[in-house]
């Protein structure tokens, strides 16, 4: 069952109507206003010398295209641990605790993809295969058109407070947990370490917040071929 539910890969829904004027995105005025709030995470700069002609690169999630059709597993007689992390589930495996950097490409749905795909090569063999599978396996570098307090996420558990929409954004759960009383998912995304929390950042759980119960994937390598006989 963790198998199913560690490393999974989403998209970060980043859109919202609550929005305070006259706070730019990226502005000291925006940190303070956040870190005022009392709410469940503090904020900081992530970004320098850059505009938001330049963030939006990072966001390049397409949203609301086809839905793929569901298959519903009913899991009978499963307790679920309070806290769970697939780092500490899976040591020998390094690749799920590491965070990549997709630099200026809005490729977040190509990093977000490789990255869990690697993780669940590296659990079904045991830590016998570590592989990184490159983002560049699966396109060349495009860019489209996530909150703008998102941006500023340093620690804590995300809630939106306010901001414009940025872009859709592919990111990857890693587990879950709770903090201070606030139920939260583990995510690691693929904007270096420098961003956030050493580049993870931890998400309301349980509430679809901004999206991120709603477009969940997962995939697990065929276990009759090449990696099982590993």
């Amino acid at each position: 069952m963790w198998r199913l539910l560690a490393t999974l890969s989403c998209l970060v829904v980043l859109t919202s109507a609550r929005s305070r004027p006259g706070l730019q995105p990226l502005s000291d005025e925006l940190v303070h206003y956040l870190n005022k709030r009392n709410s469940t995470w503090k904020a900081g700069h992530n970004f320098r010398n850059v505009d938001m002609s330049y963030v939006k690169t990072l966001c390049g999630t397409k949203l609301g295209g086809p839905k793929l059709p569901e298959k519903v597993w009913l899991a009978e007689d499963i307790t679920l641990p309070e806290n769970f992390d697939a780092r500490e589930q899976w040591p020998n495996c390094p690749t799920i605790g590491e965070i990549r950097d997709q630099g200026s490409c809005g490729s977040c749905w190509a990093f977000g993809a490789v990255e869990a795909i690697s993780d669940r090569i590296c659990i079904l063999t045991n830590g016998h295969v570590n592989v990184e599978v490159s983002a560049e396996d699966l396109l060349t570098c495009c860019a489209f058109s996530v909150y703008s307090d998102f941006l500023m996420y340093k620690s804590g558990v995300y809630q939106h407070v306010t901001g414009e929409m940025v872009g859709g954004h592919a990111v990857r759960i890693l587990g879950w947990g709770v903090e201070n009383g606030t139920p939260y998912w583990l995510v690691g995304n693929s904007w270096n370490t420098d961003w956030g929390d050493n580049g993870f950042f931890k998400i309301l759980r349980g509430q679809d917040h901004c999206g991120i119960e709603s477009e969940i994937v997962a995939g697990l390598p065929c276990t009759d071929q090449y990696w099982k006989r590993i």
